[in-house]
């Protein structure tokens, strides 16, 4: 060093931009992911109100007060399920991951929009429950949770940001997972032609499917 001096380091010869660098936080999108969630399922209970005081004089109308919240339960149970087995879903995808980047991250930001939009999904199927459009809508919303989940994959796979030691056939397996879920919700959604509670009926059937996870026979392919 002469004169004392310090040498002036070499400027970076190579140039980052700010979409290279955006958004590569896994653990803070599960974050964001988890708070969104908690939120949504938070929102759905607060449409479960008691019954007026003023109405219940005797067990006979307490009863009859509650049967009339049987609707906004089942779909409450219905919702619940739905944004349990999606977050479940996210969660997989995102522990096999590297790292993020920004694409990634708006494609999940897109998913995290339709978790928003589950409790006003809710809520009109529940004030409307035996209308074909409430539950046309409500598995709109369904919809657009599995394409965008679907959508997440597909890019993080193929733009290699899948973990090198995650299991071989992780692909095909979270593909046909969501794919024949998303086919099992149109064909619930389908059956409000005949009747809105036999289609919400099934849809409960194949949730508890996925949550249950039978080990036995076709349940346990889907």
């Amino acid at each position: 060093m002469a004169g004392g001096r310090l040498p002036h380091a070499k400027p970076s010869t190579m140039a980052v931009s700010y979409n290279e660098i955006a958004g590569r936080s896994v653990e803070r999108l599960g974050s964001l992911s988890d708070g969104v969630f908690a939120f949504a399922m938070t929102l759905l209970v607060l449409d479960l109100r008691l019954p007026a005081v003023e109405i219940v004089r005797s067990e006979h109308d307490l009863w009859r007060a509650l049967a009339a919240l049987a609707p906004n339960l089942l779909v409450y149970f219905l919702s619940f399920m739905t944004l349990g087995i999606f977050w479940v879903g996210q969660h997989t995808a995102l522990s096999k991951l590297r790292h993020s980047d920004r694409n990634l991250t708006w494609i999940h930001l897109a998913f995290l929009l339709a978790v928003t939009l589950m409790p006003f999904s809710t809520k009109l199927l529940a004030a409307f429950i035996t209308y074909r459009t409430a539950v046309i809508i409500y598995w709109f919303n369904i919809l657009a949770l599995g394409v965008t989940l679907y959508w997440s994959w597909q890019y993080s796979f193929g733009a290699e940001l899948v973990k090198p030691d995650a299991p071989a056939g992780i692909d095909v397996a979270v593909r046909g997972r969501i794919a024949i879920a998303q086919g099992l919700y149109a064909f619930g959604a389908a059956l409000c032609f005949v009747n809105t509670y036999l289609s919400i009926g099934f849809m409960i059937v194949a949730q508890l499917n996925y949550v249950l996870a039978p080990k036995l026979g076709i349940l346990r392919r889907f």
